[in-house]
């Protein structure tokens, strides 16, 4: 079992700033490895002590915001307990361990957060939709929008109706149409560009 588990050592990574570095990496190691070996509880709970506030000053600093930030930590420190048994002290130190898993974790958010940014430019078709829309009509599309959708240019048209008609992602469009995700943004941002004109003139 780990040295940390006796009462003298229990509270050392709380108070890290007091000891020699070379000691606290040894009990980070072993703290990590008992989680790994052994889902110790206790080994973790100093594992998150020390690591929860520097995870989410990374976080403040990559996001901006408190929730993300904290988030970061629960999911960084929950990966580590899953995984803790992947690490290996002969390949490097546990801290850098720990800041890998978090840093990776922490590029899948800003990945995920672009991605639905990006993915919420189609959003902006159906505003378009509902103010075509009548009571009486039973379609999705009206007339007068849809002649203008006709009228795009053939690129751009087929993503359109790929996203409206077939009611597909943005990235089944790319690979319907064997082309990059960011193509089908960018005709995407044309069409909806040349829309919102024409329909502006219609009701003037």
């Amino acid at each position: 079992m780990l040295s940390i588990a006796n009462t003298a050592a229990d509270n050392r990574l709380t108070y890290l700033h007091y000891i020699d570095p070379d000691d606290v990496e040894l009990d980070i190691q072993r703290a990590l490895t008992a989680v790994g070996n052994d889902q110790d509880k206790r080994a973790f709970e100093l594992l998150f002590k020390h690591f929860a506030p520097k995870i989410r000053g990374f976080g403040l600093q990559r996001f901006g915001q408190e929730a993300q930030a904290l988030e970061l930590v629960q999911d960084t420190l929950l990966l580590v307990w899953r995984k803790a048994a992947l690490f290996n002290a002969d390949k490097g130190k546990a801290s850098t361990w720990i800041y890998t898993v978090m840093r990776n974790h922490c590029f899948d958010m800003l990945r995920k957060q672009q991605t639905q940014k990006e993915d919420q430019v189609s959003d902006d078709l159906w505003p378009l939709i509902e103010a075509e829309q009548t009571v009486e009509d039973d379609h999705l599309l009206t007339g007068q929008l849809l002649s203008h959708i006709t009228c795009l240019p053939k690129q751009q048209k087929e993503v359109v109706e790929a996203l409206l008609i077939k009611e597909l992602s943005q990235q089944e469009v790319a690979s319907l149409l064997n082309i990059p995700l960011g193509t089908v943004k960018s005709r995407l941002r044309l069409a909806i560009s040349k829309l919102k004109s024409k329909l502006e003139i219609d009701h003037d």
